[in-house]
């Protein structure tokens, strides 16, 4: 093989298992670790040169968390040193399919995302001579043990690829404590098995990460969330007072509730920072009356003050209150609702400084000092419903700038009207 990068020991071991006399019988392999640390291209390679080496003619499945995220983790990596490997990749997208040709040999892999327990039956029916999953710990059981029980075709063998979760997730319990029962390599990854990754970056990815999210991410753990989920946030080192005028851009953002409570921050960018400024807390249970859409549209036009309002990031489920902001001439951006992926970006963001709560958000604050992780047993981490409201919408704002500057809102967009 001629290299494009240098690999480490324990990518070379995850790229050629399958053809060392040392794993002979073994039917599996399981690459499991801590973030940038070179797992997902050894095996992604290694996988392609196994079924171009061992078969022709042959169907393989693909599996992401979705597609999409499959093309931006795996295939967006791989195939571009395949096809300088001198791979030819075919990739036919309406199809979400990819034919792979080399040596007079070709292979046809499907895409597919485990995104819920219906995805199962997307798989069903087909004959496969191998799988790989990428993101394997984020899949729901029936989707994996259905493309599993599809690789019937002899010398078939299964690839998985995982950050840790929680030490009672299925995966983990089935099969990484299991890898020998179930006649599957093991190897847990290390940034440090990463040779592309230099100690500077290294170090950035060690200072982003604290608490839970430290002990997977860096240290490659599977360990149980409790406690604070933001437990290094400390008031007096990470709050500050408001920015003085003139902020650049304006943006609110909200979680809207009924009988639940409703909360809205705003959000003011200045110098690369944005800060909340501002907020506005309604629990309708403390107060005895519960308000309606328009009246919470009201509240948001008073806690705006009348400024120009670049966008209205909005709980995706919150139907009735965002069709009143649009008629009210607010520009609606719906919510992306990810719940875990939402806490990593929130997280990362308050560390860096980019988001910063200002002293005068008091529900905020009270909020994020006991905001902590339930423990129902499952596996996935979820928070506590309590003292969440302030962090939802704080979370659908971090993820609203996680999508980048291209993201479009997806309610109608039209100029507000300044009403009185």
């Amino acid at each position: 093989m001629r290299e494009m990068i240098p690999l480490s020991l324990k990518q070379r071991r995850a790229f050629l298992w399958w053809a060392k006399k040392e794993y002979d019988g073994c039917e599996a392999l399981i690459c499991d670790g801590a973030v940038r640390s070179g797992k997902t291209l050894a095996m992604g390679l290694g996988f392609f040169y196994w079924a171009t080496a061992c078969f022709s003619g042959q169907q393989f499945a693909l599996c992401g968390r979705s597609v999409g995220a499959l093309r931006r983790n795996l295939l967006s990596t791989v195939l571009p040193r395949l096809r300088e490997l001198g791979f030819v990749c075919e990739e036919k997208r309406s199809e979400r399919l990819l034919i792979v040709r080399r040596r007079g040999r070709e292979n046809r892999f499907y895409l597919f995302g485990g995104a819920n327990e219906a995805s199962a039956a997307l798989i069903q029916g087909m004959t496969l001579a191998g799988a790989l999953f990428d993101e394997a710990a984020l899949m729901p059981r029936s989707f994996i043990e259905q493309a599993c029980a599809r690789c019937s075709v002899e010398g078939s063998r299964l690839w998985f690829s995982c950050n840790p979760e929680g030490p009672n997730h299925w995966f983990y319990r089935e099969w990484i404590q299991k890898a020998e029962e179930k006649r599957a390599v093991y190897l847990r990854f290390t940034m440090v098995d990463n040779p592309s990754l230099s100690e500077r970056v290294r170090a950035r990815y060690e200072n982003t990460y604290s608490g839970i999210f430290y002990r997977r991410f860096v240290l490659g753990e599977w360990t149980a969330a409790e406690g604070r989920i933001y437990d290094f946030y400390d008031e007096r080192e990470y709050a500050r007072e408001i920015p003085a005028e003139p902020w650049e851009k304006l943006r609110v953002s909200v979680d809207y509730g009924t009988v639940n409570p409703t909360s809205m921050g705003l959000w003011a960018l200045r110098e690369g920072v944005w800060y909340r400024v501002g907020e506005y807390y309604y629990d309708s249970r403390a107060e005895g009356r519960q308000k309606t859409d328009e009246e919470y549209v009201d509240a948001l036009e008073a806690l705006t003050a009348g400024r120009a309002i670049e966008r209205v990031i909005v709980d995706p489920s919150a139907a009735s209150f965002i069709e009143t902001l649009r008629r009210r001439g607010f520009r609606v951006m719906r919510a992306n609702n990810a719940v875990a992926d939402g806490l990593r970006v929130t997280a990362d963001l308050l560390k860096k400084g980019k988001i910063v709560i200002c002293r005068s958000c008091r529900d905020c604050l009270r909020e994020i000092a006991c905001y902590e992780w339930a423990s129902d047993g499952s596996g996935h981490d979820m928070p506590r419903k309590e003292n969440d409201h302030a962090m939802d919408e704080m979370r659908y704002f971090a993820m609203s700038l996680a999508a980048g500057r291209g993201a479009m809102p997806a309610a109608c967009a039209v100029t507000r009207r300044i009403t009185r």
